[in-house]
């Protein structure tokens, strides 16, 4: 690792260490949020397949509030997360809620014990520097059984809300923004994936939905009407290109 990579990464645990000493907490159980992490996880079963009989890895869990939310649609979920706060708390709140299928490990997903048959990672990639993002897919690659199934979300490059919100709400924006992430092309990301997986697809998954939950984080019914919005807005093939955050789904293959 390169010493700017040593510095991004520094910066980055500073960053959310401090997101999590507090901020997080109260924010994300918020309703709105609430609701955006449960449809989070209706998507992840969904597009994954995973079930009752899956081990399940979260990389970049943070405080565990979408893991804690899937747990129980699965038979195991391990969580690993670089900062030491995130992790403390999501193991609290698992020990709270009596949810006995779920741990939450500091470190990278090297140290999870696979194979896994889902691997899912919500708004990590845009943290990553540009040379860890590249060797992603492959570290990921490492820890799946043959036919297990990735899965991610993370902004898009092309969307409109944040061309609007950089106009309009420039410092609301900063706020929920590191200085090294930025947002991903869809494309590009599709890319990373090499010959190890048998399919990748790209989509994007919102227009309004998330941004609405971020800044009203209390009204829920306003989350729920801007996400049938944006499931109207993304049966037009048209306005896909301009979502909010886009998916990537990657079905790895059988190892050679």
């Amino acid at each position: 690792m390169s010493q700017s990579e040593d510095e991004i990464l520094a910066r980055e645990l500073a960053y959310h260490e401090k997101l999590y000493s507090g901020f997080a907490q109260s924010h994300f159980a918020r309703p709105a949020v609430v609701a955006l992490r449960e449809h989070m996880v209706q998507r992840i079963l969904r597009l994954t397949g995973a079930g009752k009989h899956s081990r399940v890895l979260s990389i970049g869990c943070g405080i565990g509030d979408t893991e804690l939310l899937l747990a129980p649609h699965v038979a195991e979920l391990t969580g690993v997360d670089l900062s030491p706060s995130a992790v403390q708390q999501a193991n609290a709140d698992a020990q709270r809620l009596s949810i006995r299928n779920a741990r939450f490990l500091e470190g990278t997903a090297e140290i999870a014990k696979g194979p896994f048959d889902v691997v899912f990672a919500i708004f990590l990639l845009h943290h990553l520097s540009d040379a860890a993002l590249a060797d992603f897919a492959a570290h990921v690659a490492g820890v799946m059984n043959p036919g297990g199934v990735f899965y991610s979300l993370d902004p898009s490059r092309h969307r409109a809300s944040g061309a609007v919100g950089r106009l309009l709400i420039p410092s609301m924006m900063k706020k929920y923004q590191t200085d090294d992430e930025r947002e991903l092309d869809p494309e590009e990301t599709r890319r990373l994936f090499g010959k190890e997986w048998s399919s990748v697809r790209t989509d994007a998954y919102d227009f309004g939905s998330s941004p609405m939950a971020g800044l009203f984080p209390g009204w829920r019914a306003g989350y729920h009407l801007s996400r049938k919005i944006d499931d109207a807005l993304l049966r037009l093939a048209f306005c896909r290109r301009y979502g909010s955050n886009f998916e990537v789904v990657a079905e790895i293959g059988a190892k050679l």
